[in-house]
């Protein structure tokens, strides 16, 4: 159980990493690589991006590794080989992340299979909202698959609750409005959505959008229980190759 395992690593840290990947970014030997090097830097959990043409969520670093994904002709079907591989070769959780065009164009129930088979613990669709989520949570509950929802710093109380009674594993609160890469300032404001979301859910909360160094982790701690990096792992990769990516991570996880 994903929220099982959190809780544990949280007894010997005092936040957890989530790393993020594009699947296929910029090829998937290099991909395979990537992972490699995240976990043996000590990240605790990590999302597999499964590329798609409109990728809503994402800015543009993450939009050009989509694209890029997709040119060099990586299909769904590698990306759910890649899922099982890296669940079956490293200890830590995997998590799809990606929109919802897949897995409906897949099958809802056959992705969810998949991910059960595979050892994976769950997905994050950020285009689903849980009104639209009956065929999706129907799939991955009784399979013990955890649906991550998404808090935004506009959501209400209200909407907070009805997120809170569908979500598991954890809820990922995006720190700011727009799409991921761009700049966030951690302050007193983000300190005060992130005590509404501690209200609307006893579920740990990651952060998102916009973490990209050891003092955006540091000012984390206390307030939520996992970082969420994504973009700047990608630009480090893209300025300063593979060989930058473990002293970066490890910077984190120290």
């Amino acid at each position: 159980m994903l929220e099982s395992y959190i809780r544990d690593r949280l007894k010997r840290k005092k936040i957890l990493l989530m790393t993020h990947i594009v699947i296929g970014y910029p090829s998937l030997e290099a991909s395979r690589e990537m992972v490699r090097i995240m976990v043996a830097a000590g990240v605790d959990l990590m999302e597999l991006q499964i590329p798609f043409s409109e990728p809503i969520a994402d800015g543009p670093v993450i939009l050009k590794a989509n694209q890029q994904a997709l040119s060099n002709g990586v299909t769904v079907g590698q990306c759910l080989d890649f899922g099982r591989e890296m669940a079956r070769r490293f200890p830590i959780p995997f998590l799809y992340m990606t929109y919802y065009n897949i897995p409906f164009t897949y099958g809802v129930s056959r992705f969810a299979d998949h991910m059960k088979d595979a050892g994976l613990r769950g997905a994050i669709v950020p285009d689903l909202p849980p009104e639209e989520a009956a065929d999706y949570l129907g799939a991955m509950v009784p399979r013990g698959l955890s649906p991550i929802f998404i808090f935004s710093p506009t959501s209400s109380a209200t909407r907070m609750q009805t997120i809170a009674r569908v979500a598991d594993g954890f809820v990922y609160c995006v720190a700011r409005k727009g799409v991921t890469g761009d700049q966030t300032e951690f302050s007193q404001r983000i300190d005060q959505y992130l005590g509404r979301c501690r209200t609307a859910t006893p579920l740990p909360l990651a952060v998102g959008f916009g973490v990209s160094n050891q003092q955006d982790v540091a000012f984390l701690v206390g307030k939520a229980d996992i970082a969420v990096i994504g973009t700047q792992a990608i630009k480090i990769i893209d300025g300063h190759g593979l060989a930058a990516l473990g002293p970066f991570v490890g910077q984190l996880t120290a």
